[in-house]
């Protein structure tokens, strides 16, 4: 007998393609990250999971479930939600809400900011601006250019200030990098 036939598989892990928490930090956190992450652990747990439960106890009474796609595809399902909800289940609990609606200090870069940075080229000129907003690793939104805390980029730009030029590091070489604009949400 192996772990197959037990109904576990290798890809039962808890990890999901999120990245991970470093080590010995928080989970920070928006408010709103959070009331999304606590909205799909609900909607899985009383929704998605009883749904399937329902389908593979029906198709377990249709007698042979070595050929019976409702059941085994449903067994899937079920796995997959499960370890979804592991993965949620462990986020949630090491999170750290952040509200940055609740920044002080609103002339430097801190989590939940909105930075407008320049990149300057070797020759000293602005080569391009870009727009990012600092969330949590759990919020990363590439259409929205939401970056996560723990990115290269993020790490590069935090505590400066309007004015201040700092060094991103990349694959290429350092990049230069000028900051243009800070915002905060409004109190």
């Amino acid at each position: 007998m192996n772990a197959d036939d037990l109904g576990f598989q290798a890809d039962d892990a808890d990890d999901d393609d999120a990245p991970p928490v470093p080590a010995g930090s928080k989970n920070y956190i928006t408010p709103a990250g959070l009331a999304k992450l606590q909205a799909e652990r609900r909607q899985l747990w009383r929704v998605d999971r009883p749904e399937v439960v329902r389908v593979v106890e029906w198709a377990a009474g249709n007698g042979d479930r070595s050929e019976n796609g409702d059941y085994i595809y449903g067994k899937r399902r079920l796995r997959e939600i499960d370890r979804r909800l592991r993965f949620l289940d462990k986020r949630i609990a090491a999170a750290e809400a952040v509200d940055p609606t609740q920044q002080t200090r609103r002339d430097r870069v801190f989590f939940g900011a909105t930075v407008t940075y320049a990149r300057i080229d070797k020759d000293g000129e602005d080569d391009s601006e870009v727009t990012v907003t600092i969330v949590g690793i759990d919020e990363i939104d590439s259409e929205k250019n939401h970056v996560s805390w723990i990115s290269p980029i993020a790490r590069a730009l935090l505590k400066a200030g309007v004015g201040d030029t700092v060094i991103l590091r990349t694959p290429t070489g350092p990049e230069s990098l000028e900051v243009i604009a800070i915002r905060y949400p409004p109190t």
